[in-house]
């Protein structure tokens, strides 16, 4: 199984947020179960008087499991752009899987919760309430990890060929030359694209073509956040679009705003701090 991290920090719109509205944690997972969770993540934020915040993510193809103050539950790979309004204080612990790393624990097939948080006990029947209820009696986001990590040992899924297949896809994703295609990853791994699409459907819950692009804006995004890129035409090339007006209309469509807007907010945010 592929166990090196398939992402980077990437997907956190206006990173300079973080350490002056909220903090961010992350923690590696246990040995035996790095194969399918990529890491757990740790959220607080307290902002006193200051107004509220809105926090937008460009989402990975990941599934999360996510203990929050209201309760707990199983966020499916989510297509739009995450935005949340921090307010007050607050605070969530999630546990990040591997794109594909859920699928072994669900009964059905992952794309059937795309785009929907569902319940727990949904997700792992009457077992899921109990995990939920033990969690919320322990304050330390360490404690709530590790009962999660216990829960899903509990429940480790036999190995899977398709799954092994999906993860050294993701991971030959985030290293292929910018222009790359489905169809010449699905030949370099000995499937069909049909197939490819199959698999990712069923593990991951969005197709291959989706996380290529995904993997691809994000990157636009973390370029252009620290300042990096200004020329729209040289980095749509260097990420693979050969239409520039194509490039900003995926990067507004996921983003909410063109490159050079997002690139001036960004810089103008730095700036203030």
């Amino acid at each position: 199984m592929v166990t090196r991290p398939t992402t980077s920090t990437r997907g956190i719109l206006r990173p300079e947020a973080i350490g002056r509205v909220f903090s961010l944690r992350r923690t590696p997972p246990a040995a035996d179960l790095a194969h399918l969770i990529e890491r757990h993540w740790v959220v607080r934020w307290d902002l006193g008087d200051r107004p509220p915040h809105r926090q937008e993510v460009v989402t990975h193809p990941c599934v999360n499991l996510v203990f929050e103050p209201h309760g707990a539950a199983v966020f499916g790979v989510q297509r739009r752009r995450d935005s949340r309004v921090l307010r007050g204080s607050g605070w969530a612990v999630g546990v990040k899987f591997r794109p594909g790393g859920f699928s072994g624990f669900l009964t059905r097939p992952v794309h059937e919760i795309t785009d929907r948080a569902v319940s727990l006990r949904d997700a792992f029947g009457a077992d899921g309430d109990r995990l939920a209820r033990e969690a919320a009696r322990h304050d330390e986001p360490a404690a709530k990890t590790a009962l999660a990590e216990a829960f899903l040992r509990e429940r480790m899924p036999p190995p899977d060929a398709e799954v092994d297949l999906v993860q050294e896809v993701v991971v030959d994703m985030l290293d292929v030359d910018p222009g790359t295609t489905v169809a010449e990853i699905a030949k370099r791994h000995a499937v069909s694209t049909r197939t490819l699409q199959r698999l990712f459907r069923r593990h991951v819950g969005v197709g291959p073509k989706w996380v290529l692009r995904r993997y691809r804006l994000q990157e636009a995004a973390e370029q252009l956040a620290a300042g990096e890129r200004s020329d729209w035409t040289r980095l749509a090339l260097d990420l693979g679009y050969f239409d520039h007006a194509h490039f900003i209309r995926d990067f507004r469509a996921v983003v909410g705003r063109s490159p050079a807007e997002y690139e001036a907010l960004c810089a103008a945010l730095a700036s203030a701090a």
